[in-house]
Formats: structure tokens, sequence, C-alpha cells
């Protein structure tokens, strides 16, 4: 059987087992030979790619990110803390985007860091007026969980000075003024008055993501909380970018399942749990327990640092609700992956999940998922491993939020925080990811981290829990394939498999750290076939612009 591709002249990274070897074949999609049997299997006809000193793995898996949102926000104003790290650039760039725009179109910016501006605080409703004083705005902090409205949106919204919180959310005050600053469940109140994106304006934001992320050598990726956007049209949207040929990645999808989401409306509708296929996969509801540490929302036993003002945090429902979910969603059938970063929330959720484990509907197989599981006690973790509930963290917090889980909760605490050698050693499958708009989804940095276990100020936080490289390509690549029920397909590249493969332009497992951040993907393949291409080596690929 003459192969379809060889990708020979280096190293290939076949898995955290099986290590290395120096060729892989693809023939019809899948893994057809390594090593010496893989040259054996190249004729005349088979494409070659040489390395060259370069690496080949397999294609990274995004397992926990927001894949729309991402691609909407593309075409949002750009507020991430590598660009914006001042309020008069904030404010800039928001008077910029609203002189571009008609009086009363919205203005929506992303990813602010407010710890990371000059100011140290959120920046309140009326510097957003005087920015854009014709506008509605809304602007979210880069952890999703708190955003900040000027008086032109929160009057849309139909907010005051006497509405009341909401469930699980605050609408925060200083001394009895509105200062714009919503967080949690109470961000629906803005979010629920913006208009939504129609189905051209969501496939063409599908594609993008996805795009882009296979030029950063992911074949694999998720969207974690499907109809907090548009609804059920969300799904619909998937549908016609999937039949159109906009979604190059393999997707696993997980509905919004808070009951402002859309799971119940989902199951009405009769989608049911693993509908679709091995391209778009419905298998999870997501639920949130808690907010974000960074954002101070993040639920916890120990209160913040008084210098921070104190408090635990907040949780998104009380204990007889979020159970009352859980069960819900795991006697229907679904993965249930719930949102918990501090160890009150955790614990919350573990109770809910041990609750709803039963005889007529055991969690055995089920491989229920904690999203982030950032701070958890080692009680928590063996709680955990007895019932296969897996961690599903992103190592990028430790790198652009490190140093502000120091400021908020102590060093000993931060050093504590997303544990993967711990994690990795004690059998629990942790699946590496960006949470994507939050962080960056460039998987490098995600690498670089799990290696060094340092911020982007160089803040080493925990060095025991630091990876190999190997191990951290593993938590990229099987681990969140074994969240999805898909390591007997993708993962490693063993004769068989899927022939979901990254070249990386430089040897991951050979290089410095530092020079990890440089590295990018040269080219990816899902089943054999290029969906990206970075120096037209694959013909029939199309080059990177």
């Amino acid at each position: 059987m003459t192969a379809d591709l060889l990708i020979s002249g280096g190293r290939v990274f076949r898995g955290l087992a099986q290590g290395f070897t120096d060729a892989i074949a693809v023939k019809d999609g899948r893994v057809l030979a390594i090593g010496a049997d893989a040259m054996t299997a190249a004729g005349p006809g088979t494409r070659r790619i040489e390395l060259n000193g370069r690496v080949a793995i397999p294609a990274f898996n995004e397992a926990h990110m927001h894949l729309l949102p991402y691609g909407l926000g593309l075409s949002q104003v750009n507020l991430r803390a590598e660009e914006v790290r001042t309020l008069d650039e904030v404010l800039r760039r928001i008077r910029t985007a609203a002189q571009a725009l008609p009086k009363g179109a919205w203005v929506l910016g992303r990813g602010y860091d407010h710890g990371e501006l000059d100011i140290g605080r959120q920046p309140p409703a009326e510097e957003l007026d005087a920015a854009a004083p014709d506008n509605p705005v809304f602007i979210v902090r880069t952890c999703g969980h708190v955003g900040v409205a000027n008086s032109a949106a929160m009057k849309l919204a139909g907010v005051g000075h006497n509405t009341p919180n909401p469930e699980g959310g605050v609408i925060v005050r200083k001394n009895g003024k509105l200062t714009g600053e919503f967080q949690e469940r109470a961000m629906r109140l803005v979010k629920d008055v913006m208009p939504e994106p129609d189905q051209a304006r969501m496939v063409d934001a599908i594609g993008a993501a996805c795009d882009h992320l296979a030029s950063l050598g992911f074949a694999s990726a998720t969207d974690m909380n499907v109809g907090m956007t548009a609804g059920m049209n969300e799904i619909a949207a998937y549908d016609a970018a999937k039949a159109a040929g906009r979604l190059p990645l393999r997707m696993w999808q997980v509905l919004a399942g808070n009951p402002e989401g859309i799971a119940q409306d989902a199951w009405a509708a009769g989608l049911r749990p693993m509908a679709g296929d091995d391209s778009l996969r419905w298998g999870a509801v997501k639920v949130f327990a808690d907010g974000s540490a960074g954002g101070l929302t993040a639920a916890f036993f120990d209160p913040y640092l008084a210098s921070v003002g104190g408090g635990t945090g907040v949780f998104t429902f009380p204990d007889e609700k979020i159970h009352a979910l859980l069960k819900l969603y795991h006697e229907q059938g679904w993965q249930l992956d719930i949102h918990a970063i501090g160890d009150a929330a955790i614990e919350q959720v573990l109770l809910g999940m041990e609750a709803a484990d039963s005889e007529a509907h055991p969690f055995a197989g089920r491989r229920h998922r904690i999203e982030h599981c950032g701070f958890l006690t080692a009680g928590q973790r063996r709680r955990m491993k007895a019932r296969g509930i897996l961690p599903v963290p992103q190592p990028t917090f430790m790198y652009e939020f490190g140093d502000l889980y120091v400021r908020n909760l102590g060093h000993e605490r931060s050093d504590r925080a997303y544990p993967m050698k711990t994690w990795l050693d004690e059998g629990h499958h942790p699946a590496a990811s960006s949470d994507c708009p939050v962080c960056t989804v460039d998987p490098f940095i995600n690498l670089f981290t799990m290696v060094t276990r340092k911020t982007n100020r160089g803040t080493v936080l925990g060095p025991e829990e630091r990876l190999t490289p190997e191990e951290a390509v593993h938590c990229y690549t099987w681990c969140g394939a074994y969240t999805q029920f898909a390591e007997d397909r993708r993962g490693t590249l063993d004769p068989g498999m899927q022939a979901d493969i990254a070249v990386l332009s430089a040897d991951v497992f050979a290089i410095e750290p530092e020079a990890m951040l440089k590295t990018r993907a040269d080219l990816t393949f899902r089943d054999g076939a290029a969906i990206f291409d970075r120096h037209g080596e694959a013909p029939g690929a199309v080059a990177a612009q």
C-alpha cells in the first residue's frame, strides 16, 4: 500500500507513552506506518514533507474555548493587556470605534485587565460616556465575568439606581451610585438588549476563528457555552458553517446550561447527547458555579486579601439550584462541563455531582469535567479521581494573570494554583486549554507556561508543578481528546489513528523554553489534508497570508 503523505527528515512525537520516531506515513486520512515502515510505504506519487530540524506532533486540541464569541470578537475593540496598559488608550480606542459608527450603534470591547491598567481599577461609566457620548458602550474584562457599561447602555438595559442584583450577579454601586460595572449573571441585563448577529455573520465568525486556530496547529477545538450570544440560532449557524465548508476543525460542542442558556430548549427540540459526527459533536452542557480569581468573583473558603477588599467571591447559584441542574443534565446523559475556579465553588460542584451519582445513573465512564478547577484541595482531587471527574485547566492563566493572583490571594495560594504536574502524576488527565478569548489561544505560550510556571512578568509560581515538554504536549493533545471520548482516534500518532498532525517551526522538545514563545505552526493536517500551510509545502493548500 503506497502512502499519500510522508513526513520525515526530523523527529516525530508520537505521544507521551510512545516517544519519538523519525518518519510517519499517511494513507486515506489515517496514520499508515511509522519509522522505517513509513519510508518503505512511500512511492513515486507520495507527497513528501521534509522536517529539516522541525518537529511533527499530534495536532493540538483546544479543549476549552469560546470559538464563536472569539470569531465575533475579532471585529470588536481590542483592549487586551498586550496592547492596552493605560486608561487613556482604552478611551482612545473606544472613541475611535464610536466615530466610525452611526449614532446609537453599540461599541463593544473585549479583553481589558484593570489590574494591568495604569489606574489599577475599573473604568467607570462616566469615562466611557465621555469617549462615546452618542453610543451605548459595553466592555468586557479579559476573564469574561466582569463588564463595564456606559450610561446609554444601562438606559437601554433598563438599569437604574434601584435595580436589584439578579441571582448570582452584582450591579456595582459606589456611594449609592451606579459605577457601570456588572459582575457575573448581572452582565445578562446588558447583553440581552444588544442586537444579535445574523447567521451569515456567525458563519463568517466561525470560519475565521477556525482558520486562525488551524494556523496555530489546532485540528480540534471546543465552543464552551453555545447559545449565549444568539440562542438556538447558534446551533443552526454551526450546521450552516459545516455545510458551507467553513468548519476545518473537529468541534466538541457544549450547550449553555444556566437557566438563561439554551440547553433545555435544545433538549425540547430533540437534540440529544453525542448527536452529530466527528466533525461537529454535541456532547456536553456547561453550568457556572462562580466567577474569576482575577476579577475577585471566584468563590473561596478563605477571603481575598484585605488589600484588594477581602470578600469570598460570588456563587452563581445557591446549592439546591445548581445541584438540581447538575442532576438534570447528568440524568439526561450529557457530559457535565462545570465552571468552578475557587475551592468553595469546586466543593459546591463536587457535592452536587456526588449527589447525582446513583445506581440508576452512575458516573462511571461519563468523564464529567470541572472547567478551570484552579484552586482546589488534595481532598477534592481525591474525590474527583474516585468518580473519574476530569480537570480542564488553563495553564496560560498563570502566564497572563499569575501576578494578579498573587496580588489578590497571596503567594501561597497562587503557587498551588493549576497544579498540572500533580494532576498528571495522580492520573487526572488534565486537558490544557486557553479559555480564549479570555486568554490568547496561542498554544506556544501555554507550552512555555507549563514548562516554566512563569508569568508574563517572569514570576515563577509553584516550580514543583513544572512539566517536561513531552508532558506539556501530551496535556494539549491526548488529554483533550480523552475529555471528548476521542482518544481512540486522535491525540497520538499510532498506525490507524486519524492523521491530525502539526509541523512546528522548531523542535519544542529540544529548544530553550523561551524559544517556545517564538515557535509557530508551519503545517496543520486534518485527516492527512492540509488545513494550514505557512510556506506552501503541501500541494493544494493555501499559503499563509
